[in-house]
């Protein structure tokens, strides 16, 4: 029988990986540290879940994102491979009994989220466990002059003073300027002689196109017709992807929003509905796509200006991962501009402001001094915000800069299904069962339903199958489970599904919170920079788009992308009479007949798609053909 071990074996001796990523292999499996960068649709995970299934050893995954190791773990179990995860929301006991796995068990990837490596219990135990490499994804994060710095990032090198010298690190990130890959080579404690390898920032298929419009409605709709396909709109708040969803159904485009705030199962159907292409249109905060490689995206939209280019670059690389002819769009009106100014400002509350937030955090979860190192609580903002009397806005923005500033984590879709575990031994268990015969019942159809590894550790469990099984109501199910638990037979979680708050370090008295105040400068300074950068991206009209992006990550290119608005602009502009020639073609089209967009283009023939395109979409904005509901173009 073929093991995945067997199979990656197999495709390693014959090439069957990416160039750059066989390098990158290459390069870890030699015992070199290793920086990649690899800009949207690099396939990190491959370049370290390859060498780590081939080395033997535990790999260590250090990521943020409680989501994207959810789900890589998940993954990895389909394969057959043993993948765990640990991170902020977990009881002390349960992390106890997953990091005895890793270091008794077969367990071949441990995800961990930064905050946890700066316990004591993980470092105890991260001591006795055989690591073959560790593997810092979202590598960008230890760095103060990153978009997204994160202070726990700083305690991975940490790691290495445990563990032998020879294990190799891997740092991976799809968006780092030249500072900031510096950063992550000395933050990290690279070792003399280590490779980094880099992928272009350039997109060949992905054309990036910034419109200014008093009218983002009718534009979106217009690019929507025009381009088939998958596509995601992205919009700043919760409220905007309910209006603007509403607004594409009522105009006959299948739609669906996405945001933080729907609870775990409406955010899973939603999210697989688009992925399986049920649904054509995701209208959604940024809190959708990340860790969702759907190669067929066609566009991506931004209705709303992003904060900076990282994260514009990361949202609109979503679109033509599978290589073909994809648009990422953001449209725009001057109040844009104002109004991302304004964010931003917002988004670097002061020391004091801070302070006030944190002392209130303590007095709503009502904790004393030193308490609650790494616990996580349920946090509702708006009633956090009614009870204090803050706006939400401003709590959200100080709550973000406390978790930079490495004091909490603030989770927005937190979710954990309900899990058991049996505390007994087989032989105490039996015996219970004898002396309470009223819980035999239960116990055994749990042993039924999840087996022996009950008593290894948490299983996750479904209590509407418990329920249907024991023909017993929801109600009585709870209770029971509960009363075990009582008894000490059976520790039991319920699943969560809030917003969650971490304390990372023991509560701390807000008069002398510990804030790097020289840092907080530097970073209010460093934001506004990214800001206004991205702000030039959208005003500029004379430089190609895919070159400015270049240049911002420090790569150096003489080469236009040709495709992007500037790009064409300048072509319409050469070719004179050209341009002008096809949209006298299509207006003797249209006056013959109502025609959709690509019987014109299949009519005319034109030799530059890009310029056909833009002369439809110039006679459109300029009133003289419309769209009907049907979608074809008459005579306005």
């Amino acid at each position: 029988m073929e093991t995945p071990i067997n199979i990656l074996q197999q495709y390693w001796k014959h090439g069957q990986f990416r160039p750059l990523q066989q390098d990158i292999i290459e390069s870890v499996l030699s015992g070199k540290d290793t920086l990649a960068l690899l800009p949207t649709g690099g396939g990190k995970s491959v370049c370290f879940q390859v060498p780590a299934l081939l080395m033997e050893g535990i790999c260590i995954v250090v990521t943020p994102l409680i989501a994207l190791m959810k789900d890589q773990v998940g993954q990895l179990k389909k394969r057959g491979i043993d993948a765990i995860a640990i991170h902020a929301g977990m009881s002390r006991q349960e992390i106890d009994i997953l990091l005895n796995n890793c270091i008794y068990g077969s367990i071949k990837f441990l995800y961990v989220s930064p905050e946890r490596l700066q316990t004591e219990l993980f470092s105890v135990r991260v001591k006795q466990m055989k690591v073959s490499l560790i593997a810092v994804d979202e590598a960008h994060c230890i760095s103060q002059w990153g978009y997204d710095f994160r202070p726990p990032y700083l305690q991975i090198s940490l790691l290495r003073e445990v563990i032998p010298s020879s294990v190799p690190i891997i740092a991976l990130t799809a968006t780092a300027t030249a500072q900031v890959s510096a950063d992550i080579i000395n933050k990290l404690a690279f070792r003399k002689g280590y490779s980094i390898f880099q992928k272009s920032f350039a997109r060949e298929n992905l054309s990036f196109v910034v419109r200014k419009t008093e009218n983002k409605e009718r534009k979106v709709l217009e690019i929507l017709q025009k381009v088939k396909g998958t596509a995601i709109v992205y919009v700043r708040s919760r409220k905007g992807t309910q209006e603007v969803a509403a607004f594409l159904m009522k105009n006959k485009i299948n739609t669906s929003f996405y945001h933080a705030g729907l609870d775990f199962n409406d955010r899973a159907k939603r999210q697989d509905e688009w992925i399986q292409n049920k649904v054509r249109i995701m209208v959604a905060t940024n809190a959708f796509g990340m860790g969702i490689d759907k190669p067929d995206v066609r566009t991506v939209v931004h209705l709303d200006l992003p904060e900076n280019l990282e994260s514009y670059y990361q949202e609109a690389g979503r679109a033509g991962r599978d290589g073909l002819r994809s648009y990422a769009a953001i449209l725009y009106q001057d109040a844009d501009v104002a109004n991302l100014k304004r964010k931003v400002e917002q988004s670097q509350p002061e020391p004091a402001f801070l302070k006030k937030i944190y002392q209130s955090l303590a007095n709503y979860f009502q904790l004393a001094v030193g308490s609650s190192e790494g616990e996580s609580y349920d946090f509702e903002l708006q009633t956090f915000c009614e009870r204090f009397n803050y706006h939400s806005t401003e709590v959200y923005a100080a709550l973000r800069k406390l978790e930079e500033e490495g004091l909490i984590l603030f989770n927005e879709s937190f979710y954990r299904p309900s899990q058991l575990r049996i505390c007994f031994d087989k032989g105490a268990l039996y015996q219970f069962q004898v002396a309470n015969a009223a819980f035999d019942p239960m116990i055994k159809m749990l042993l039924r339903l999840y087996g022996g590894e009950l008593f290894a550790g948490f299983v996750l469990v479904s209590e509407a199958d418990l329920t249907r099984a024991l023909k017993l109501k929801y109600n009585e199910l709870i209770k029971s489970l509960l009363h075990l638990q009582e008894l000490g037979v059976i520790e039991y979680q319920p699943v969560k599904d809030k917003p969650q708050v971490t304390f990372v370090l023991a509560r701390q008295d807000a008069d002398q919170l510990p804030l790097d105040y020289k840092r907080l400068a530097e970073r209010k300074q460093l934001i506004e920079g990214k800001m206004n950068a991205m702000v030039s991206y959208v005003t500029s009209d004379h430089r190609c788009r895919m070159q400015m992006i270049q240049d911002y990550f420090n790569e150096d290119t003489f080469k236009t992308c040709g495709i992007c608005d500037v790009c064409i602009n300048k072509r319409k502009a050469e070719s004179g009479e050209g341009f002008d020639d096809i949209k006298k073609e299509v207006l003797t089209l249209v006056r013959k007949k109502a025609i959709t967009v690509e019987q014109l283009e299949d009519e005319i023939a034109p030799r530059d798609h890009e310029l056909f395109v833009d002369a439809v979409r110039e006679l459109v904005d300029d009133g003289i053909v419309k769209y009907d509901d049907g979608w074809k173009l008459n005579l306005a």
